[in-house]
């Protein structure tokens, strides 16, 4: 594995780490049952990711990344903040984790450029879907909240 394929794909890593650990916080403040649920399957989605991502670069002989970002804990320090304050705390915390959502999917298009992505690039590719399509979910659930 060459430098740059191993830098793409810890910093990837770190991204799913924080958003392991930003949906558990999502789902730990949300009210609604269901959502609670969908929160944590996304947690252990991103959990799973990152545990595929590792291995790859460990099975290169290089070293993974293990935990997130600085960036992602302030993040979730946000999420909390905003569940105690907002008067409609689901409908709060569904924006912030678009918002998380919409970094995820542009450090997966980073990653992906240029093309240097030998070894994990399918891998990569089938996350990366996976993230859009839950991004997409958390758009509708934020978009009925709003309805409501």
């Amino acid at each position: 594995m060459h430098y740059e394929e191993r830098e793409k794909l810890n910093h990837l890593i770190e991204h799913l780490k924080d958003g392991e650990s930003g949906f558990a916080a999502a789902a730990d403040a949300v009210v609604n049952p269901l959502l609670k649920d969908t929160l944590m399957e996304f947690a252990r989605q991103r959990a799973d990711f990152a545990e595929a991502l590792q291995l790859i670069v460990e099975e290169s002989g290089e070293k993974a990344e293990y935990t997130g970002t600085f960036g992602g804990a302030i993040h979730r320090g946000w999420i909390n903040l905003k569940a105690a304050v907002a008067k409609r705390a689901d409908l709060a915390i569904l924006e912030e984790c678009e918002a998380a959502e919409d970094l995820a999917l542009a450090a997966y298009r980073r990653a992906q450029e240029g093309g240097l992505l030998e070894i994990a690039g399918p891998i990569v590719e089938e996350q990366a879907a996976h993230i859009r399509q839950a991004h997409d979910k958390i758009k509708r659930l934020r978009d009925a909240l709003r309805g409501s």
